[in-house]
């Protein structure tokens, strides 16, 4: 028998590829893009670089026994995996194939996209995984089980060491969830995502309520209600460009520093707005990220979690072309207060940033814990905890600024002077103290104001000489838990120039396996 010539066997290189490429074949195709998705393939595309993704495992087969499925073919066992190129930085990427058995997770595929995990913690790239499947592979048993264990144990392996992002693009349910939920930052798309361990008729069989799929799992749910989103987008295009710009802030690996831009911006520009934006009056509010954008470079500021506890603001900037992690308190939301949602939201950013090297900026309005039943009740001396133990082991950078109030328990939480911040400056609206004047005031002078002719006109004197003697930086200052009191308007050039002195900052902490976190 006469041996195939090499063109022979590249036309059938081809031929195996052209039906490979095609997923689960066009009339799958259509029914993916009539249900308003896009494919595996077309999503890979969109989020890196123009032709530079090589793809890896094109030819992996199943090999379950079972239940007819030795006579169905699986293209790329419903996974696309290997890796590519954003703003020229590799990254790794798998997208499940929705056209190809629902996107189910069955031995094969699982192996494949461990095989990609394990080339992006060797390599030390970020990792991008596009979801979209019906859950495990009812077909293949106990191996699809393995299959997402085998995933969760990676994404933990990789968890602080490369940056990993999850995209819902479809439904995600069951243990599915987990491997999302284990990763750093996830991103739903309106009307097309759906993320939850029981689906609505598994839920009105166990409870009776009855749910839709979008209200119990939809973006918007996630991203309010849960916590769940860090990012929604009305398109899977806008997604994808998020993700891109979310890795322009990020580092490849916890070895590099983040990516430096020269912005432009210059660091001694001075915002007269930063004098009216903060009412001397600390009972009114006002949005902290118009300050925020009047620090940051070009004022651009990437919001993480913007719609989940929105008492407290967390993103990405740059400042002077260094990217930081700002952490703020949101007057215009429960007064700024720390609460259960808000304390959850700040650890975990704290703690990413830390992860990857990215200096910390806080900004801090804050009165207090919030009050209440449903907050004590919830575990609100646990959650703030969370806070305190984040910033505290954090060793990144930490640079701290009192913009008014100061109170308490709180104004520990939000990185002062003896959880580790490295400065710590104060505009002259702050008020550092232990608590609110009038309750100060009652407790302090509540014999004199009882025996006073007038006792409110005695309390009213009292509170004005309380606010006299202690709502101001100066009291901290004397100190030395406030570094400087700062003209706002320099706000920007005083950060910058701390970063740049604590850019090399080294500090070594006692030896041990691990902390035990309050979670």
């Amino acid at each position: 028998m006469a041996r195939k010539t090499m063109e022979e066997l590249l036309r059938e290189l081809r031929e195996k590829e052209a039906v490979l490429l095609l997923g689960g074949g066009e009339k799958a195709v259509e029914k993916q893009h009539q249900s308003g998705k896009l494919t595996a393939r077309e999503r890979v595309a969109l989020l890196l670089d123009e032709g530079s993704f090589e793809e890896v495992d094109l030819f992996v087969e199943h090999r379950a026994e079972k239940f007819g499925m030795p006579e169905r073919k699986l293209p790329a066992d419903g996974v696309v995996t290997g890796f590519g190129t954003i703003d020229g930085r590799v990254v790794f990427v798998y997208s499940q194939d929705f056209t190809v058995m629902g996107g189910s997770l069955g031995e094969m595929q699982a192996k494949k996209i461990c095989k990609i995990m394990d080339m992006a913690l060797k390599v030390g790239a970020p990792l991008v995984g596009i979801n979209d499947s019906g859950g495990a592979r009812i077909q293949e048993g106990i191996d699809s089980l393995s299959g997402y264990g085998q995933i969760f144990f990676r994404n933990t392996q990789a968890s602080g060491v490369i940056p990993q992002i999850a995209v819902i693009a479809g439904p995600c349910a069951g243990g599915a969830v987990y491997s999302p939920a284990l990763m750093d930052f996830i991103f739903m798309v309106e009307g097309i995502s759906r993320m939850f361990v029981t689906g609505p008729q598994v839920v009105k069989a166990a409870t009776g309520e009855e749910v839709s799929a979008e209200e119990l799992g939809g973006a918007m749910t996630h991203a309010t209600r849960s916590g769940v989103a860090h990012f929604t987008a009305r398109t899977e295009e806008e997604c994808f460009r998020e993700v891109r710009r979310l890795l322009s802030f990020l580092p490849s690996n916890n070895a590099e520093d983040p990516p430096f831009v020269d912005t432009g911006d210059p660091l001694e520009r001075q915002e007269e707005r930063l004098l009216e934006i903060v009412p001397t009056n600390p009972n009114k509010p006002y949005d902290v990220k118009e300050v925020i954008r009047c620090i940051v470079d070009q004022g651009e500021f990437f919001e993480v979690h913007k719609s989940f506890a929105r008492n407290i603001v967390v993103g990405f900037a740059r400042i002077g072309g260094h990217v930081v992690g700002i952490v703020a308190n949101q007057p215009y939301h429960l007064a700024g207060c720390l609460d259960i949602d808000s304390a959850d939201k700040a650890s975990r950013f704290i703690r990413f940033c830390d992860c990857f090297n990215i200096p910390l900026v806080t900004l801090v309005d804050v009165p207090g814990f919030l009050p209440g039943t449903n907050q004590e009740f919830g575990g609100i001396i646990r959650h703030g905890a969370k806070m305190l133990y984040a910033y505290s082991e954090a060793t990144v950078p930490k640079i701290t600024v009192i913009l008014r109030k100061a109170y308490g328990g709180a104004y520990l939480a939000m990185c002062s002077r003896d959880l580790g911040a490295d400065m710590v400056f104060a505009w002259p609206t702050a008020e550092i103290a232990v608590m609110g004047a009038e309750g100060a005031v009652e407790i302090i002078f509540r014999r004199e104001i009882e025996g006073a002719l007038d006792p409110e006109r005695e309390r009213e004197r009292l509170l004005e000489a309380y606010r006299q003697e202690f709502y101001n930086p100066y009291q901290a200052a004397k100190r030395g838990y406030v570094d400087q009191v700062i003209d706002p308007r320099l706000t920007r050039l005083k950060i910058g120039r701390a970063l740049e002195v604590f850019w090399s900052k080294r500090e070594e902490r006692k030896g041990k396996k691990h902390g035990n976190f309050p979670v």
